[in-house]
């Protein structure tokens, strides 16, 4: 149980560290990740506004052909692809990366490396 509370205050630290310095506006929206062990779920947010303007994750029926298992890699690629094209769609090309939590490795990194191969700038 110790463990556990400790692992909960490193999140807790790591995630307010990585959000106090970030405020999406219209020209950056901020890129918001969220890992489960069996999703990932992706949003990208107009803090100004308080909307949301585009979003994808393994969940989406678009992507379920695709996709054989929401908590690997390979659906972290796709899931990037999906983000930066629908980013694009929106008529945005420069984001703000918002990993939460998480740390930049594993699925929050492919996620990320696959939306700039796609074409979105950090």
């Amino acid at each position: 149980m110790k463990q556990q509370k400790a692992l909960n205050v490193q999140r807790w630290r790591r995630k307010n560290r990585v959000r106090k310095k970030l405020r999406g506006s219209a020209d950056q929206p901020r890129l918001c990740v969220n890992r489960t062990n069996k999703h990932l779920y992706c949003q990208l947010i107009d803090d100004e506004i308080g909307k949301t303007l585009a979003a994808a994750s393994t969940r989406d029926k678009d992507l379920a052909g695709q996709i054989k298992y929401g908590g690997n890699c390979d659906a972290a690629k796709i899931v990037g692809q999906a983000i930066a094209e629908r980013a694009k769609a929106a008529g945005v090309s420069r984001i703000k990366f918002d990993r939460g939590s998480f740390k930049y490795h594993g699925r929050v990194a492919e996620l990320a490396n696959a939306a700039r191969e796609a074409g979105l700038e950090f």
